[in-house]
């Protein structure tokens, strides 16, 4: 009898559920005699022993469905050493729980912070295999990640829309798209929306540059003009501070996010009608795109397989167009950028997309 655990950490996306449903399938059609739990609500039901027992039927209909039918939260990779307010110790908690339902793997769901606490637990001699979700795809290891091109897909098509307003009016149009340090989402959904000005975490902007892209199209008879800024773009003053510069300049911050910012300062320097729209977590909700439903039943029922084979202590990824295993250790603590000299950017150039750089 093999006994499984199963939980969703961190914040929701597309195709957690069709993940999760190619794990379940893989291993209910094995012929092993099984028997699978859901931690509700990611670490936290890990840690209190808050489960249920998955059947077969549980997987029925999922494929298409958004979100995690176990429930997700986060639980800060930086506190899961410290005792909950209880006084209970969240590691130990945890591998008690593991223990007490004799499982003989945990399959975690999840992206950095996840895979954090996933390679502690690997490391407290737990049997973990993981999968990687996360809409910013900037998980090390893997060149993609489950819920990445559905929320490109939703970003792409707001910054569609946007285009037929900006146009009729004339107007400077912002979409703030998700990603606090990594610019995977902004670039792909500027790239495919036809964004003129793109500006990502890892590529520091000068405003001047940015303003001086408006009046080239301006000169040049376009009218309008549409920047896609990541939540997480940052000038090139503010990148120049120190940590704890940055953090005490942020306590006086007046604007709702860098978008804003960037609005105020382009309409006082030119008068220019600016606008911002910010389709937030719309990004990470809805059904699966074709593309992540097909993606993560591949992983899932890689991960399936891995667990069939008793190979434990791994993130199922995908890289150079095959599906492979990558130990957790080199996981791990790691983000993965976008190189400000990548061909994507260069080729984003080449279009006369301009990085404010």
């Amino acid at each position: 009898m093999k006994r499984i655990g199963m939980l969703t950490s961190g914040g929701d996306c597309q195709a957690l559920n069709a993940a999760m449903r190619g794990v379940a399938k893989c291993l209910f059609h094995s012929g092993e005699d099984l028997e699978m739990y859901g931690f509700l609500e990611g670490y936290k039901g890990l840690i209190y022993g808050n489960f249920r027992m998955l059947t077969p039927a549980d997987f029925s209909g999922v494929l298409t469905k958004g979100g995690t039918i176990l429930g997700s939260s986060r639980t800060p990779f930086k506190q899961i050493r410290e005792p909950d307010e209880n006084g209970l110790d969240k590691v130990e908690a945890m591998k008690q729980n593991y223990y007490k339902l004799r499982l003989d793997c945990l399959v975690i769901l999840g992206g950095n912070g996840t895979h954090k606490t996933a390679n502690l637990l690997r490391g407290e001699g737990l049997n973990v295999v993981t999968l990687p979700k996360t809409i910013d795809n900037d998980l090390w290891g893997t060149d993609m990640t489950f819920g990445f091109q559905s929320a490109v897909n939703i970003a792409t098509d707001a910054i569609d829309c946007i285009h037929t307003t900006a146009a009729s009016h004339g107007r400077v149009f912002i979409v703030e798209v998700m990603g606090h340090k990594v610019g995977y989402l902004t670039l792909n959904a500027g790239m495919a929306g036809g964004a003129d000005i793109i500006l990502i975490p890892e590529i520091p902007y000068d405003i001047k540059k940015v303003i001086d892209k408006i009046e080239e199209r301006n000169k040049n008879g376009s009218k309008f003009t549409i920047l896609a800024v990541a939540e997480g773009a940052i000038s090139k003053a503010d990148a120049k501070l120190s940590k704890k510069e940055y953090k005490e300049k942020m306590k006086n911050y007046k604007y709702p996010s860098v978008s804003y910012e960037i609005a105020a300062k382009i309409q006082e320097k030119t008068g220019y009608d600016v606008r911002v729209t910010v389709p937030g977590h719309t990004q990470r909700g809805g059904s699966p795109c074709p593309y992540d439903r097909v993606f993560a039943s591949r992983l899932g029922s890689e991960a399936g397989k891995l667990i069939l084979k008793g190979e434990y202590g791994f993130m199922v990824g995908y890289r150079n167009r095959e599906v492979v295993k990558v130990p957790l250790e080199e996981v791990a603590g790691k983000l993965k950028m976008v190189a400000p000299d990548a061909s994507i950017v260069k080729e984003a150039k080449l279009l006369g997309i301009s990085f404010g750089d």
